[in-house]
Order: structure tokens, then sequence, then C-alpha cells
């Protein structure tokens, strides 16, 4: 049995609560992307989904911690559409191709970072339940409660549109991201 694609909607098909809402995001990011449009079906988890991700973004990790997170998460459940938006992301953020790569491989020499995203694919593999040692280290890292509770948030977040994209199966709007089998 082959899975049916969702199509992503127009304007006129979404709400109109969801079309001020994508039309601000267009505003600012120039476009909507499919993600986005596609959550638009739902003016209620579009707007949630946006201030939630809004307040973790004023939070403890940084942008690049943020899109690194969202690497490692969207890697864990291999969500190619989020794999894609976010590794153009972390690029503008400053990150290079082979550091975005390294981070999907939870492979980088930065301490606290590799602590940060041993902790949250630990999380999103274990559904919420991480390794203890990795909880640990995570505190040795020098991070208190705070911020494994927005990791959580983050790690949410990224489950969130992770699984967006695994039931809609919209087009990719964004250069794919290399399989990382095929990277050798």
């Amino acid at each position: 049995m082959s899975r049916r694609s969702f199509e992503v909607p127009t304007a006129e098909q979404v709400g109109s609560d969801s079309r001020v809402i994508l039309e601000r995001l267009k505003k600012h990011l120039g476009e909507v992307p499919n993600l986005y449009a596609t959550i638009g079906y739902s003016s209620h988890a579009l707007k949630g989904f946006l201030e939630f991700e809004d307040e973790l973004n004023h939070g403890i990790f940084s942008g690049k911690e943020r899109e690194a997170i969202a690497l490692i998460v969207s890697e864990v459940n291999g969500c190619a559409y989020c794999l894609a938006g976010h590794t153009e992301a972390a690029i503008k953020r400053g990150f290079s191709k082979a550091e975005t790569i390294a981070i999907r491989k939870g492979e980088v020499e930065n301490r606290k970072l590799y602590a940060t995203l041993q902790l949250a694919k630990s999380i999103a593999e274990n559904k919420g339940v991480p390794d203890e040692s990795l909880l640990i280290r995570f505190f040795m890292a020098g991070y208190k409660e705070e911020a494994v509770i927005e990791l959580i948030g983050l790690v949410a977040a990224r489950v969130f549109t992770n699984y967006i994209y695994a039931t809609t199966n919209i087009p990719i709007d964004f250069p794919e991201a290399e399989p990382l089998d095929a990277i050798f």
C-alpha cells in the first residue's frame, strides 16, 4: 500500500487565522516553507508551534546550538525535510557543510556541544528517557536543570516537525541533505 502525500495548501485552502500567520511568515522569511504551510491546515497547531518555538529561541541555547540540536534529532527521526532545512539554516548560522555532517553523526569536538547533542539524541531515541550517564555528562559540562527542560522542549519541537513531514510526505523545498550512509 502506498502512502498518500498531502497537498501543500494555498492561502485560500487554510483558515483566515492561518492565512494571517502565514502572511507574517512570508514577510519575515521571504517565502513560506512547505512545512509551515502544511501545519497551517490547523491554525491552532501553527500558532501553538510558532509561539513555543519562539519562546525557546530566547532561552539558554544559541541559534547555532539550536540548529545543531535540530540536526541530530532530525537525523534520529530520519526526517529528510528537516535535515534539508536545518542544514541550510546551520550553514547560514556559521557551520560548514562538513560540520553539519559531523553534528548529524554526533561527532563534534566542543565538549559542551558534544554533551548537548548526545543528550538530545538519547532523549529522541529513548522517547524522553535518556541514558543517565549522558544526563550526568550534560550537568558536568556546566548546565543546570533549566537547560535540560529547554533541551527537551527543543527535541519536542523537532519531533513535531519531523512527524508532520513523516505523515504528510510534502515536497522538500530546500536543497536536500546527503544521507549519512552515502557519505564516505
